[in-house]
């Protein structure tokens, strides 16, 4: 597994719990978190989505993108989040 910084693992583990409830905001930071673990399959991300959450919630998804710049190549399954992103998968895009 990469190392993250405290930083970025306490963004990433923030979104990953945001992107697991029901709502406007969480269904923005899903589609994020997924088109990261696999845009084709799962849909692009727009970045204006970033003027559409909180500004905290902005902030963490820009250590997000660092974070993906800074371990080029690594999915967030590679980063110890497999289950989490599993789930987000299961909720937002299995659905009928």
């Amino acid at each position: 597994m990469a190392e993250l910084t405290a930083d970025q693992k306490l963004a990433m583990e923030r979104l990953l719990k945001i992107a697991q409830r029901d709502t406007g905001q969480s269904k923005k930071v899903a589609d994020f978190l997924l088109a990261w673990h696999s845009a084709s399959e799962n849909g692009g991300w727009d970045p204006t989505d970033l003027w559409a959450v909180d500004r905290q919630i902005a902030a963490d998804m820009i250590t997000a993108i660092i974070t993906l710049w800074s371990h080029h190549g690594k999915y967030l399954n590679d980063l110890g989040y497999r289950e989490e992103i599993e789930a987000i998968w299961t909720a937002w895009r299995a659905k009928p």
